[in-house]
């Protein structure tokens, strides 16, 4: 019998954090699972401890391939999963026991994405206090962690996680591409998600390099602008215009300070214009 739930763990030079990964893996309520566990041609001896773990159980899958980035690890273990939904987990983060079998009991529900409570872990521990999800709010900022419950078709039809974002933000850019105003999501009620907080990693990194940063959101948002120019047309040509006239655009100001979505918008218009 095929497992419901593909859980993927793609590593590359994390090997310290492995064993604590997979741990919170083994120690799931829920046992109709298997956890594919993808070596992106790390250095270190992260193969040599998948390998320990294939043998303890019999779920543990390992692939080792060339390195080519985290989307790329990501794709390689969806596509050789043969559950129905998957969970991707980074080998330095670690879930809690219930988070599989609670997940489970809304697979029938008609969520698109089933995610969790979160903790920060690490160099500091305190909750990740994400916003509510609203699909408004999702096309200005990410509001779901990369750990989160999907149906394999579902990446199937993303055409996967996008390899070309190599600095970080696919889960972002997944998440837009899966979702849209009529998709169902979730979050349980329950802490189930820890992420690892380090002096050095793909997220800090990119927030501390603005030309990564710039390169990555542009990517996304050139991607993913069919999403965002309908929503607001008529206020986009105005404001083009306006501006080609040389019109004073002060009175944007009180509107775009009481309306996330049109400060964003009207940001994302500067970028591409």
């Amino acid at each position: 019998m095929n497992p419901k739930i593909s859980i993927i763990v793609p590593c590359y030079n994390q090997a310290v954090y492995l064993e604590e990964c997979l741990g919170s893996v083994l120690n799931q309520t829920y046992q109709n699972w298997e956890c594919i566990i993808v070596n992106d041609g790390s250095t270190d001896h992260t193969g040599e401890i998948a390998l320990q773990w294939t043998r303890k159980d019999e779920r543990f899958k390992y692939i080792d391939k060339k390195n080519g980035g985290l989307s790329a690890a990501r794709n390689t273990g969806i596509e050789n999963a043969k559950g129905t939904w998957i969970l991707p987990l980074d080998c330095d983060d670690r879930i809690g026991e219930e988070y599989l079998k609670l997940a489970e009991e809304k697979f029938n529900d008609g969520y698109t994405v089933i995610y969790c409570k979160a903790e920060f872990f690490g160099t500091t521990i305190e909750p990740w206090n994400l916003n509510d999800y609203n699909y408004e709010q999702l096309l200005v900022e990410n509001l779901i962690f990369c750990s989160a419950f999907f149906e394999k078709s579902e990446w199937e039809k993303a055409s996967g996680y996008d390899i070309n974002l190599i600095h970080g933000k696919e889960d972002w850019d997944f998440w837009l591409s899966v979702l849209d105003e009529k998709k169902k999501v979730h979050r349980l009620d329950y802490l189930g998600f820890f992420y690892r907080r380090k002096l050095e990693s793909m997220d800090v990194e990119i927030n501390q390099n603005k030309a990564k940063k710039d390169f990555t959101l542009n990517y996304i948002y050139k991607k993913h602008l069919n999403k965002y120019i309908p929503r607001n047309l008529n206020a986009i040509e105005y404001y083009h215009q306006q501006k080609t006239l040389g019109v004073n655009l002060n009175f944007y100001n009180e509107a775009v300070h009481k309306n996330k979505m049109t400060q964003f918008l009207f940001k994302l218009i500067n970028k591409l214009s």
